[in-house]
């Protein structure tokens, strides 16, 4: 299995890029964070800085399981405004490759791609105008074929497991979730 990618932009939500990458990494999924600010440490939404494990014009030539993307703000903004991030995530959206988003980044990332309009997704509140067309639900996460989308931090667990499910199975994310006393 190749590995998975989670994108790291300066405003980033911290809990869904924290939470989600322990559950990830708890459930066996290898995952590599990337910044997109062009050095590895990455200033959080509130104050926390993380050292990405590579940069974004390092990695783009490699191919991911999994495009996992946190929300936060100004960080979804940040991810959306790269526009070496969109080429790459267009490109592996058009040969069916996962993606995963959280809280402002499915409609400020996604929001980007060719979505089907009866896709259903899920995104922080206030930001399904930039959705138009699209079902947004008022779910915590929402996984429709291979879109995976999270409403925002609270859910961040539950997003982590949905993406381990999906790639390994329900057994295996019951046995994470079981771990962490979820």
């Amino acid at each position: 299995m190749k590995k998975s990618f989670l994108f790291l932009a300066d405003g980033f939500e911290e809990t869904e890029a924290v939470g989600t990458l322990d559950v990830l990494r708890r459930g066996g999924v290898e995952v590599r964070t990337v910044s997109v600010m062009g050095k590895q440490e990455v200033k959080g939404a509130h104050g926390l800085v993380v050292k990405a494990d590579v940069l974004l014009q390092d990695m783009l030539g490699e191919e991911g399981e999994f495009l996992i993307f946190p929300g936060g703000m100004p960080g979804a903004q940040n991810l959306s405004d790269s526009q070496e991030l969109t080429d790459y995530l267009q490109k592996h959206f058009a040969r069916q490759g996962k993606v995963a988003a959280i809280c402002a980044a499915p409609a400020l990332v996604f929001g980007k791609l060719p979505l089907k309009k009866d896709i259903r997704m899920t995104c922080y509140p206030g930001f399904e105008k930039y959705l138009p067309g699209i079902a947004v639900l008022a779910e915590g996460v929402v996984i429709d074929g291979n879109v995976i989308t999270g409403r925002g931090p609270g859910y961040s667990f539950e997003f982590g497991l949905a993406i381990v499910e999906h790639l390994y199975g329900k057994e295996r994310a019951e046995e994470v979730a079981a771990g962490m006393l979820l």
